[in-house]
């Protein structure tokens, strides 16, 4: 059973739900670009572009706080198959938040096609112009936003898992309050109220 105390540091679960925010907007915005034609598809363009960026960032950022406070341990009587696929599952989505904006960045720089962040700002080509090169990294920033889809589901999954059916904290540990606080809150408002306390 994980402490109460073993929670994420405020910074990694601010991150956390911030670009799980983020990154659902992106499936979503993707999904709408490849469904639309209409007018519709250049304000998703112009939306897709920053957010992507803008994920990449906070990717560097968040993985530079793993790197620098070990997160909370993985219960101890987990199975050892079931804690590879939590590690592995959390590094194959720390991989795909940096190389999907990686590759659809060197996609448009491929294709000839300006990365505007607005306001003026506009970053550099990192590929060279090259229509077969384009094409190729366009099926890949396709393939890796499926990869991402699925990894995501299963990461959902795991995290229901956890706390509905194991109830090991796992969960809770990058939620906002810990049990701890729950239980002290809980017996607070039970207790009676004693004549001269």
């Amino acid at each position: 059973m994980r402490r109460d105390h073993e929670m994420f540091s405020l910074p990694a679960r601010v991150l956390h739900w911030l670009m799980a925010a983020m990154i659902l907007t992106m499936l979503f915005v993707g999904a709408g670009m490849v469904a639309t034609v209409s007018d519709k598809h250049t304000w998703l363009l112009a939306l897709h572009k920053p957010l992507g960026i803008a994920i990449l960032a906070l990717a560097v950022l968040r993985l530079l706080l793993r790197l620098a406070r070990k997160p909370p341990p993985l219960p101890a009587d987990m199975a050892p198959l079931q804690r590879f696929a939590a590690l592995a599952s959390h590094w194959l989505l720390y991989g795909l938040m940096f190389a999907l904006p990686l590759v659809g960045w060197a996609m448009l720089s491929a294709g000839g096609y300006p990365v505007s962040l607005g306001a003026g700002v506009q970053l550099p080509p990192i590929a060279p112009f090259d229509a077969s090169v384009f094409a190729t990294l366009r099926w890949l920033h396709r393939a890796l936003a499926y990869l991402l889809f699925a990894t995501v589901l299963m990461h959902l999954g795991a995290a229901l898992y956890h706390g509905l059916i194991r109830r090991d904290g796992v969960l809770r540990s990058m939620t906002w309050r810990s049990r701890a606080r729950d239980v002290a809150t809980a017996d607070s408002q039970a207790r009676p109220v004693v004549p001269g306390d």
